[in-house]
């Protein structure tokens, strides 16, 4: 009986060939994506590092200059006791600071500028304990949709309303980065959780409501408040579709 001898050549057609190759491609172009993917990833999170860092050092800065406020007004507000040999003579000597209103205590603070050239100081500083946020409160110089968004890589932005801690409706908007960092954990705040407001004073509000909204609803800026002061924090839901609203109003 006569035997045939296939070898593996036969089996490898021009058909099988093609595939092949179309394989190969299709793997190395899979990897290459991945390995896109994957750069795009860790710029966004050095990126993001880079804004925390930003953020906690406008903090830091904001923490330094009310130290040294306070301790200039430590120095300025003295008693002197002026002995002679007559009498001793009490003098209350106070020195009063050379910018007084709300529109000088703005110049008086520091300046900062992004990288595209959008120039803005920080106005106060929020804190929310449960879940752990202490940042600085942006504000620019336009108010523009473009430079809210640049603001807001850098830390939590006014939106609208009144100074921080004065009566009305403060709005605060912070991106959701779905981790830990600006307001990515305020959608789980609940109704009676508190946050603190500092200026010049720290005030404390209470969660009251929370509900989300269509992006182009701005309803929860309104500023009818009965003569209270209240926060709004405005952040994205986790697939960024809608807007998260929390309301607070002062304890």
């Amino acid at each position: 009986m006569n035997q045939i001898l296939v070898t593996k050549k036969l089996y490898i057609t021009p058909e099988l060939k093609k595939k092949k190759k179309i394989y190969k491609f299709d793997f190395i172009l899979s990897l290459f994506l991945v390995c896109i993917l994957v750069s795009f990833y860790i710029y966004a999170e050095y990126d993001r590092t880079k804004s925390e860092e930003v953020s906690q050092t406008i903090l830091a800065n904001m923490n330094t200059q009310e130290d040294n406020e306070d301790t200039t007004v430590a120095q300025n507000n003295v008693l002197v006791v002026v002995f002679n040999d007559q009498e001793e003579q009490k003098q209350d000597v106070t020195k009063q600071p050379a910018m007084t209103s709300k529109e000088n205590d703005k110049k008086q603070k520091e300046v900062y500028t992004t990288a595209n050239g959008y120039r803005y100081t920080s106005i106060a500083s929020i804190s929310i304990p449960k879940i752990n946020v202490n940042y600085p409160i942006l504000e620019g110089e336009t108010s523009t949709l473009e430079e809210t968004e640049a603001l807001l890589k850098n830390s939590p932005t006014k939106f609208w309303g009144p100074d921080p801690n004065e009566v009305g409706n403060f709005c605060i908007v912070g991106h959701n980065y779905r981790n830990s960092r600006f307001f990515s954990k305020v959608p789980t705040l609940q109704i009676g959780d508190q946050i603190q407001l500092t200026t010049d004073k720290t005030l404390t509000y209470e969660v009251y409501e929370k509900y989300t909204v269509d992006p182009s609803d701005v309803s929860c800026t309104s500023q009818k408040t009965n003569g209270k002061r209240e926060v709004t924090l405005i952040t994205c839901t986790d697939d960024s579709k809608l807007r998260v609203i929390v309301k607070c109003r002062e304890v």
